[in-house]
C-alpha cells in the first residue's frame, strides 16, 4: 500500500456528498450538517484508502469510473426525481464500495479502529507531497480522524442518523464481508482470524 493519492479527491468528494444527503445531520447550511459531512469524510477517506491503496489503483479508478450510485440510491430510496437528472452528474463519482465500507466504519467504532490503523500502518515512511495523516496526539488518535473515532457530543448529536446502525445496515450488509476480509475481522467482537482477540 503506496499511500493516499489526490486522484481519489474526486470520488472521496462525491461519495462523502451520497452519505451526507442519505444520512442528514440537519438542515443546509447548520453547524449540525457541518459536522455530519465531517465525519462522513473521514469515514470515507479512511475507505478510499483501503480500496484503493496505491497510485495505480487511484489513477485507474480516475480514468474508468467508480461506477454510479445507482444501486446504493435503490437501496437508501434516495433515486434522484427525473426532472433534476441533469444536475446529479455527481453521483456518477460515487464509489458503492467506497461508501459500503464507510457505513461499516460509522456503525462500528472497533471497525473504523481497525481500518485507521490499518491505513496509518501502510502509509510510507518516506517523506512525501500527498496528503496523509499527521502524527497521533497524545491519545494515540491521528488529528484527521478524530471525529470517526472519537466524536464528542456534539458530533454524536449531529450523526444520530449517520451513525444509526440499522439505518446503515442495508448500505453497510453491501459490501461488509470484503471490508471484513480486508482488515482480517470477525463480525462478532472483530478478532483476528488467527484467534487473537487484542486489537
Amino acid at each position: 500500500m503506496a499511500g493516499p493519492s489526490t486522484a481519489l479527491s474526486p470520488v472521496i468528494a462525491a461519495s462523502t456528498h451520497w452519505l451526507a444527503r442519505a444520512y442528514p445531520g440537519g438542515e443546509s447550511n447548520t453547524v449540525a450538517c457541518t459536522l455530519a459531512e465531517l465525519q462522513a469524510r473521514q469515514a470515507v477517506t479512511v475507505a478510499a484508502w483501503l480500496r484503493y491503496p496505491t497510485e495505480i489503483d487511484a489513477a485507474l479508478v480516475a480514468i474508468a469510473g467508480p461506477g454510479g450510485s445507482a444501486l446504493l440510491d435503490w437501496k437508501a430510496g434516495s433515486e434522484p426525481e427525473d426532472e433534476y437528472a441533469d444536475g446529479e452528474g455527481w453521483r456518477t463519482w460515487v464509489d458503492e464500495v467506497v461508501v459500503s465500507w464507510a457505513a461499516c466504519l460509522l456503525a462500528d467504532p472497533m471497525l473504523a479502529r481497525r481500518g485507521v490503523d490499518s491505513v496509518i500502518a501502510a502509509l510510507p515512511a518516506i517523506p512525501d507531497p500527498r496528503p496523509r495523516p499527521h502524527a497521533r496526539r497524545g491519545g494515540g488518535l491521528p488529528n484527521e480522524f478524530r471525529r470517526l473515532l472519537q466524536p464528542d457530543a456534539r458530533d454524536r448529536e449531529a450523526a444520530v442518523l449517520l451513525r444509526h446502525p440499522d439505518l446503515l445496515e442495508p448500505i453497510a450488509a453491501m459490501h461488509r464481508d470484503s471490508l471484513l476480509y480486508l482488515l482480517d475481522a470477525e463480525p462478532a467482537g472483530l478478532a483476528p482470524l488467527g484467534g487473537d482477540r487484542a486489537l
